[in-house]
């Protein structure tokens, strides 16, 4: 084993470039800055220079969403670290691989309330899939190590390393470890067989069975296994928000996405439902609507990687843990073992129910009475002319159900949101991210005027890192999610809603600003050009103002805390389901 004399810092960027680390979004600041020296001479490393710690989280989830690799963000003590919180959060709630590096005080000043100090260990405990306080130099590249595979494997999620200044700035002999050592660290991949076995059986007993898909299979790569296994039992599909194009949404066995906005179908599929099939979904409140009421007649499969998820939420009649990947695997030659015995399912019936709320229930909207635009045709446009190859970045509210509801995502790993944490701001960042890690692909962020001025700081380092994201800016001048919210359960008491963004800012000039192409467009007649035009510049950002109806609301919708029995399909009109017809 040879020894090289080196600094911690020197050892830290040493180590992200052995983990094959080829990008990093950070600010550097006081305790963080002996890491940038060494950096500023790395051949393999490109800093990416955001204009808020916020933006690099987040450009680092979507760099790690898009190439599964690990998302590496860099920031100081004190607020540099605190304001990574919100990333870090968004990230844990949706299993994205990132690792933030963190700078802090000298170790023998750390609980002293020394000048940007602040316990980011102790603050990130609770979202953090695991994370370090390193005081020593020969423990950074260790460290380093051990977070990456932390990070990657099992549940992904983020790791956070805080490095003490003074471990940064001492000389030490640097030895690299051979691999990491984490005894008490063993993630379950393999499912256990008899659990398999009896998924398949009650798949071929199942008269109404559907697959719940979840962000798991996305995650685990498992798209192509979850064809073949819908295709060989012939059950319905349901993609959550966090799973959508794991199936093609053109697939006949898809019958779209369930939950608070999701299709009458699906969420029909899975109230009426005689079994579950979850794979790499958690059953989270946004699915089931009013918990005790959810698929009351179904039995439950539940696969996941993450054991503490089963039977969190709904019990499991088959809990089985693994990675999504080898469970559908070996689902799959369970369920060929069953057909080759004679079993198989016959769900006839079943398609027939399910076709019929299909054609009842499309989803659809309304264009305004007035001409102004509607949202929804905004974004179903986008998507026609970008094509199932560009990737779509939405950021949180109504823009990102519409998205998720009028965008046709053929692939895995088109659509890029924020689904726990419902983090508004995440898409400028998000898309950048994406756009560093696939530089040859269309990346749109459909964003609202109220998430857009959350973070569009960084379309400054899009434009000056030559990063040519195109936004769309759903504006219809308010926080839209939250009228439509005072419309239908606050007597249209529009409190603290309104932003005026149709006014105030001029988003083109704003975008101009920033150094990129500014467009407005607010007639439908104008859309598809307006588009076309976003499509041939490749140079440089763009930023269309859509001007939207400021009324739109996202339908279907259950109301929190209610049955997904009640889901509504406009204000006053429900499916006439209720009693099982």
């Amino acid at each position: 084993m040879t020894t090289e004399q080196m600094t911690g810092a020197q050892a830290l960027i040493r180590a992200l470039e052995n983990v094959g680390v080829d990008t990093v979004f950070g600010i550097p600041g006081g305790a963080i800055l002996p890491a940038y020296d060494p950096l500023f001479d790395s051949t393999k490393v490109r800093h990416i220079l955001v204009r808020h710690e916020q933006g690099a989280g987040h450009a680092a989830q979507g760099y790690a969403m898009v190439t599964g690799k690990v998302g590496v963000c860099m920031a100081t003590s004190g607020p540099g670290a605190t304001n990574l919180v919100t990333p870090i959060s968004d990230a844990y709630m949706d299993s994205v691989p990132i690792v933030a590096i963190t700078g802090q005080v000298t170790s023998g000043a750390i609980g002293t309330d020394a000048f940007q100090e602040a316990d980011i260990v102790g603050i990130t405990m609770p979202i953090t899939k695991h994370n370090f306080l390193v005081k020593d130099p020969h423990d950074i590249a260790r460290t380093i190590v051990e977070a990456f595979h932390i990070a990657s494997t099992g549940r992904p999620g983020p790791v956070l390393v805080d490095i003490a200044k003074d471990a940064l700035q001492a000389t030490f002999d640097f030895t690299w470890p051979e691999s990491p050592h984490l005894p008490g660290y063993r993630p379950v991949t393999r499912p256990h067989a008899k659990q398999v076995r009896e998924a398949a059986r009650l798949l071929m007993e199942a008269k109404r069975p559907v697959l719940y898909v979840g962000g798991g299979v996305l995650k685990a790569g498992a798209a192509a296994e979850l064809k073949v296994l819908a295709e060989l039992t012939g059950a319905p599909v349901v993609t959550t928000l966090m799973a959508k194009g794991a199936l093609p949404d053109s697939h006949p066995l898809h019958v779209g996405m369930p939950g608070m906005h999701g299709t009458v179908a699906a969420v029909g599929a899975l109230q009426r439902a005689d079994l579950l099939v979850a794979l790499g979904a958690r059953f989270d409140d946004r699915v089931t609507g009013k918990l005790d009421s959810f698929a009351p007649e179904a039995k439950v499969v539940h696969a996941d990687i993450d054991p503490a998820e089963i039977s969190k939420n709904r019990h499991a009649d088959v809990p089985i843990v693994g990675d999504a990947r080898e469970v559908i695997a070996d689902l799959i030659v369970a369920v060929q073992a069953e057909h080759e015995a004679g079993r198989r399912g016959d769900y006839a019936a079943w398609w027939k129910q399910l076709r019929a709320w299909q054609e009842t229930y499309p989803l659809g909207y309304d264009h305004p009475e007035d001409g102004s635009l509607a949202p929804q045709y905004v974004i179903e446009q986008i998507g026609k002319i970008a094509g199932p190859d560009a990737y779509y970045v939405a950021g949180v509210g109504q823009h990102q159900m519409w998205a998720a509801q009028f965008i046709k995502y053929e692939r895995p790993g088109a659509f890029l949101n924020s689904g726990g944490a419902g983090t508004m701001g995440y898409a400028i960042p998000a898309a950048m991210g994406a756009k560093v890690a696939k530089p040859d692909a269309t990346v749109w962020a459909i964003d609202g005027d109220g998430c857009f001025q959350m973070t569009n700081q960084e379309l400054a380092t899009c434009a000056v890192e030559g990063i040519p994201i195109k936004v769309a800016i759903i504006n219809n001048g308010n926080l839209g999610m939250v009228r439509q919210w005072q419309t239908l359960f606050y007597n249209e008491r529009y409190s603290n809603t309104n932003l005026h963004s149709k006014r105030i800012p001029d988003f083109v000039k704003l975008a101009e600003a920033y150094g990129c192409v500014g467009m407005r467009c607010d007639r439908a007649e104008d859309v598809e050009e307006t588009i076309r035009k976003a499509m041939e510049i490749n140079d440089t950002p763009v930023v269309i103002d859509f001007v939207v109806h400021q009324d739109a609301m996202v339908w279907p919708m259950v109301a929190a805390g209610t049955s997904n029995d009640d889901i509504k399909i406009a204000r006053d009109l429900a499916p006439e389901w209720e009693n099982g017809d």
